[in-house]
């Protein structure tokens, strides 16, 4: 790495790697003392808390998707909240409100702010869309600016701090479906699907035979804010940056260029350029955390599935024909062009890490 993207004095490459595989292994392991399975889910959500992104677990209830996130949050030293989204929720039960104050010995009056349950690192938005569209806005600022605004002051979130919802399928009843201005600040959209017959029989086995386990707190803030740094600063060649660009762009009907047919026949917008973003971070932590440490092309189309499957929208026809985001992004895996995926690009890649 150059000088301006040096971690620490003395650190090379691979003791870099090998940081971030202790902090992973160590979480993976105190995860699976209350989770079975769900590898994918937690490495996925692993993978945005490093890359100081938010995710959204979707799938129908009793998938442990609460327990899911909340065991990873007690996995860390890290303030933890759960907000349980009702149709009665209001913003300032989340960001919190001013108050009258009375100094009892001058008799005068002040307003105070009293901070709500946002003001922690880790924020559990249970069944996010079970509550109206202007609650769900209070999330908006703190997602994206780290701070919360209330009577003109502005108010810095912790660091780190990321949001984890969950989410119930649209088509229940009683849910409010987020506007893609939300949903496009979600780094990853995670589907949490039913387990294996072998995992939900030791589900049964464990609630019926073993008593509650318990997890203990195996890293701390001053590690993930180090952990966040090394995969900031992980080089990425720019020949990935590109077809990540592509990726993005082709899922706009109305670009000029080449777009696949089925984006034009089926999606009514496409990712905008915080998905490109999205896309090349979350490569970074992919690669760092279940790879070699080299984003590759390969790595891009590992994750970009839970990119961007949030933020393709598509029209009535895909409706009608029962065309999915995730047959979209299939498309664009197969009709997308890769350039520069050679040996020659994974070498000169290595290396600028170990150097």
């Amino acid at each position: 790495m150059s000088e301006n993207q040096s971690i620490s004095d003395g650190q090379s490459g691979e003791e870099m790697i090998a940081i971030v595989r202790e902090s992973y292994g160590l979480l993976k392991a105190e995860i699976a003392k209350v989770i079975v399975g769900q590898d994918d889910v937690i490495d996925q959500i692993l993978m945005c808390v490093f890359s100081r992104g938010h995710a959204m677990l979707v799938g129908v209830p009793g998938l442990a998707k609460t327990l899911v996130i909340s065991t990873i949050a007690q996995t860390m030293e890290l303030g933890f909240s759960r907000i349980q989204f009702t149709p009665d929720l209001m913003p300032s039960d989340i960001t919190g409100t001013e108050v009258i104050e009375e100094d009892k010995a001058t008799g005068k009056r002040s307003l105070r702010f009293v901070p709500g349950p946002i003001f922690s690192s880790v924020i559990l938005a249970d069944e996010i869309n079970r509550t109206p569209p202007k609650t769900q806005a209070a999330l908006l600022e703190a997602m994206q600016e780290r701070q919360v605004t209330a009577g003109g002051t502005r108010h810095v979130l912790p660091d780190p701090f990321f949001v984890l919802a969950t989410q119930n399928p649209l088509e229940q009843e009683g849910t409010y479906p987020l506007p893609e201005a939300q949903l496009d600040r979600f780094m990853f959209q995670i589907l949490v699907r039913y387990p294996s017959e072998a995992e939900e029989l030791e589900v049964i086995q464990r609630s019926a035979t073993k008593g509650e386990s318990k997890v203990e707190s195996v890293i701390d803030t001053a590690r993930i804010l180090e952990v966040q740094k090394i995969i900031k600063h992980t080089p990425v060649p720019e020949h990935v940056c590109k077809y990540a660009l592509r990726l993005v762009r082709s899922t706009r009907a109305n670009e000029a260029g080449p777009v696949p047919e089925m984006v034009r026949d089926y999606v009514s917008w496409g990712a905008g350029p915080r998905a490109s973003e999205a896309l090349v971070h979350a490569a970074k932590a992919h690669a760092m955390l279940v790879g070699d440490g080299l984003v590759t092309v390969e790595t891009i189309r590992a994750i970009v599935h839970p990119v961007l499957r949030h933020r393709v929208v598509l029209n009535f026809n895909a409706q009608a024909d029962q065309v999915t985001p995730e047959t979209v992004i299939d498309n664009l895996l197969d009709t997308v062009p890769v350039d520069g995926l050679d040996d020659r690009s994974r070498d000169a890649l290595k290396s600028v890490i170990d150097s």
